[in-house]
Parts: structure tokens; sequence; C-alpha cells
């Protein structure tokens, strides 16, 4: 009997954040997608709480931008206190980023997460699958295989599907099909986490944003988000050592552990409940045409806000290069730079979640006094800087020299009459060549080599009002222009996903840049020449394919 399939483009399992948002990217660029998720309806209770600046800036250049203000908030000053409430250390999220706008933005999961139900329901490419259960994965030389569950009517059903992604948590059932497993980086500890919303009206006398790392009880105090005009709050606290789990997780107690800054006649108690944060990253993150991302392949401490953005930021940087390897663009060993990026990158942001962890996970007095002491007396060792790319499509010939790896500024610019951010203004699409305000125009011969990538090029001058040639962005708040002369670069070339290739000190190195790039690209899979690697023609914007 002939085996019968349901076909598509792509299949993923797991309809978070994460499964959602690649989801919209690759249907949005033309490709057919299944999402399968085992419940019936979205988790409803929140459990991230904020997006750093970059994945506010990719969710802008999908589309997202206008929807964001009304169900994010700009986070604060991010303070680590002792038990005195004498500060430790202080994070300034409210802070300008190098993305344009604050460090980070507060958000109201399920408020999120209801956002990207009403946009990815809007897209006749994806078909989503709610109660359908992932039960078995294989593959073959030319196709993923899931075997669903119905939920309802326990019947069973295949999808084929060009690649399958898991994005179904730290219980993945496709890293298991992938064979990978976890290396433990040593971090566990229990904390009870509790929402609540305050009755309107009420002002609660609590820090913004605030670390208590008192040992008697180590306490996070942090917003939650904002709904309807409505603005969370979230506490955690540290189980102690030989406190009983069950006793924690109830409610009673919970109202207990909160009655210092707010008490039952003032807020309704949105959930509580107990976790355990761990430190766990995988193995593996693809074997053939199985691949994983978010929680499927790291798990981090809540410490930095960056569990759920370390998962966006999976999805961004899979989304651009399955997008080459599926329009014929690019062979398969693309995919291979998925998690030779991400992965270095994402331990590193571990390491720095656990470092920031093991500062107020401390329950005993007199190891907290030591720790004070050694941020008062400057003996503390630092917070690890954010991380940046050390590894895949970057110029690492000259990785040290030429910000390879690093963030792009994201400015305000000018084309025409048009006005906006750099991405709105440009398009999200393609490799990005910048020249600085005074390099000269680009030559015949640099020229051509960037038409090999398909790429564009931008000249950036100071916003005063002239008239601006067909490729010049006038700018408003001169933070490309103040970024490329505080680093002493003519140009620099910016990946699909805002991260900088590599630049040069003077336009004759332009053709080297661009040689660099052409070889990268090539010595990963990507076909040069006549089969373009960006659908951009002209510089005219188009946010749909990379």
């Amino acid at each position: 009997m002939k085996n019968e399939y349901t076909d598509t483009d792509i299949a993923i399992v797991g309809y978070g954040p994460v499964g959602a948002i690649l989801g919209l990217i690759l249907a949005r660029q033309g490709y057919r997608v299944q999402i399968f998720e085992r419940w019936q309806s979205r988790y409803p209770l929140p459990r991230a709480v904020c997006i750093d600046h970059e994945m506010y800036r990719m969710l802008s250049a999908i589309g997202l931008r206008d929807a964001l203000p009304s169900i994010s908030h700009p986070g604060e000053v991010y303070r680590w206190m002792n038990a005195k409430w004498r500060e430790l250390i202080a994070i300034d999220w409210s802070a300008e980023s190098i993305s344009g706008g604050s460090e980070v933005n507060f958000v109201h999961q399920p408020t999120l997460e209801a956002m990207f139900d009403e946009v990815v329901g809007r897209q006749m490419n994806i078909t989503l699958n709610l109660g359908c259960e992932a039960i078995k994965i294989s593959q073959d030389n030319c196709h993923a295989y899931v075997v669903l569950m119905d939920q309802e009517n326990k019947k069973e059903r295949t999808v084929r599907a060009r690649y399958l992604i898991g994005a179904d948590g730290a219980n993945s059932i496709v890293r298991q099909a992938i064979g990978s497993g976890w290396e433990d980086k040593g971090f566990e500890a229990d904390w009870l986490v509790v929402d609540i919303l305050p009755n309107d009206g009420v002002k609660l006398n609590i820090p913004a944003a605030a670390q208590y790392c008192n040992p008697q009880r180590p306490t996070t105090i942090v917003p939650a988000g904002v709904k309807n005009g409505r603005y969370f709050r979230r506490w955690e606290f540290m189980r102690l050592p030989g406190e009983d789990r069950e006793t924690l997780e109830n409610k009673n107690r919970a109202w207990e552990l909160l009655e210092p800054w707010v008490k039952p006649d003032q807020a309704t108690m949105v959930r509580h409940k107990l976790y355990t944060f761990r430190s766990l990253i995988a193995d593996t993150w693809r074997a053939g045409r199985l691949l994983i991302a978010g929680d499927a392949a790291h798990v981090m401490p809540p410490f930095m806000g960056q569990g759920m953005c370390a998962g966006l930021r999976d999805a961004w940087n899979l989304s651009w290069k399955l997008d080459l390897v599926l329009s014929h663009k690019a062979d398969e060993r693309l995919l291979d730079t998925y998690m030779e990026e991400r992965r270095p990158h994402v331990s590193d942001v571990i390491d720095l979640s656990m470092y920031m962890g093991h500062i107020i996970c401390i329950p005993d007095e007199a190891e907290a006094t030591r720790r004070d002491e050694a941020f008062f007396n400057g003996t503390a060792t630092p917070p690890p800087p954010f991380p940046s790319l050390s590894a895949g499509l970057i110029d690492n010939q000259h990785r040290n020299h030429n910000l390879a790896g690093q963030l792009s500024p994201h400015s305000i610019v000018r084309l025409s009459n048009t006005t906006g951010r750099f991405d709105d203004v440009t398009g999200a699409a393609g490799f990005k060549l910048i020249l600085a305000e005074k390099a000269s125009p680009l030559n015949p011969s640099q020229r051509k080599l960037l038409a090999q990538v398909n790429g564009s090029v931008w000249q950036l001058v100071s916003d005063v009002g002239q008239v601006l040639e067909q490729t010049q962005l006038a700018e408003r708040d001169k933070k490309c222009i103040d970024f490329m002369h505080a680093n002493s670069i003519a140009a620099m070339l910016i990946r699909p996903d805002f991260y900088i290739f590599g630049s040069c000190s003077s336009i004759d190195g332009i053709d080297d840049l661009l040689t660099r790039l052409i070889r990268t690209l090539q010595r990963n899979g990507v076909k040069i020449g006549d089969s373009k690697i960006s659908t951009l023609e002209n510089n005219k914007p188009n946010p749909v394919h990379f």
C-alpha cells in the first residue's frame, strides 16, 4: 500500500513564540509552513517578561513595528541590591541601544503571543494544527517526516516536509530524534514565580526592576508587561535549603512572601508556580533535515531576561539561511553555520545569566557578606560583556580589527521624502554595504563584486536638508556616522540579520572585503554569480526574501 503524506516545505513542532515567529518569517518568504502543537490552545499564563533591543528590531523588521508599542514598555534601571538595599550592580535597561530605543522592553507574554496569533492567522501559507502531538520523527535524503496524533479523535497522520524544526521545548521529541544530548553548565536553583495584577488605582511602593540579594530570601521584583493599559508585576522567591517544595508553592504561602510589597486587597494573583532554573545547551542542533531552536536547544536562568530572546534569535538566524537553501541559492552546507554561530553565542549568554544568578542565589549570610564586600571594594569579578558572533559567516580573517560579528547600528534616516528607521527605509532584506559620510563612491570593480551577491550600497550623509542621490541616506541621529567615525572605518558590510560581516578602514579595502564575503559564502555552500543570493534589485526594499 502506498504511503500517503501531506506535503509542506517546512514543518515546525511547537507553537510557542519561536515556532510562531519562524513560521511567520518563512511563510512571508513564500514557503508552505505547517505548525503542530500538542495543546488545543496556547498556555495562558506569562513566562518571559522582556525582549531586548535586537529582537525588538527583528520583530519590527518582519512587520510588527506598529503593533509593538501598544503591548510593551521600555525597561528601567535594573538594580542588584544587597540585604540593606545598597546597590551592587546597576544595568541601565532604559538606555538608548545600538538597535534604537531602549536596551530592553517588557512584555506580557500572553498578550505578545495574541499579537503573533493574529498575524499568523492572516498568513495563507501557514497551516496551524492545534491538538496535534508529534509522536514519531524520521527522515530520508529528500524529506523529513512527522507522525502526528490528533488529540481529539486519536487518529494518526504523517506530514512530509523539506525541513522539520523542533521548537518544542526542553523535552523536545525532535532533539531526541536528532540524537542530541544536553551539556549541563552546572546551574540549578528552585524559584517560586508569582505574577500579580494590581487593582485599578493601586500604586505599589516597589523598585522598578530589582534583584534583592538578601540571603534570608533572595527575591526578584520586575515588571511583567502590559495588557490593555494595565501593568503586571512579577516576584520570584528562591527556595531555601531544606524548604519543602509543596509548601512554598501554596497560594497562601505566596501571599505571605508578597506581604512586604503587596497585599491581597491590592491585587489579583495571576499565577504562582515553582520552577527549576537550569543551564543546558544541546550538543547537536542539526541532523540532516531536522533542526532545533529555542528551549529545544538551550535552557538558561532568567536573570538577564534572555530565554525567549535567545530562541527568537535562533529563528532569525535560521530563517534567512533556510530561505537560501529552499530557493536553491545555497546547498545544505549553509545550515551548518546555524549551530556554528548560535551555539557559542547562546553559551556565552548562559554564562552571563549564570554569573548574575550566582550573585543572588546565596542563602548563606557569611557568603553574602563576602560578596557585598567584594562589590563595594572593587575586587568582584565584573560581569562578562554581552556576546557577539565569534564564528560562521563573518570575516574571521580580520575579526579583531573590523567589527566582524558585532551588531550594526540602527539609525533614523531620510531617503528622498521618506523618514524612518534604516531597516524600514531600505528594506530588511539582503547584504548591505554602508559607506561612511565622506567615503568616495564605489568604483566599477567594487560594484561588480557587490553585484555578485546582489547586495545594495548606501552612502551616509548628515541630514542638513540637502537633495539626496538615489543611494544616499541622510542620517537624522548620526548614530551610524558616529559609530563608523569612532571605529575609524570607511565601509561596513551588514548581513541580513543585522550583524556586521566585516568592515574596512578605507574605500580601497572594499574590494578585499567583498572578495572575502564571496569566498566565505561559497565555502559555506552559497551559489554566487547567476544564482543570486537575494531578491533585492536596484536597492528596492523587499521585506520578504533575504
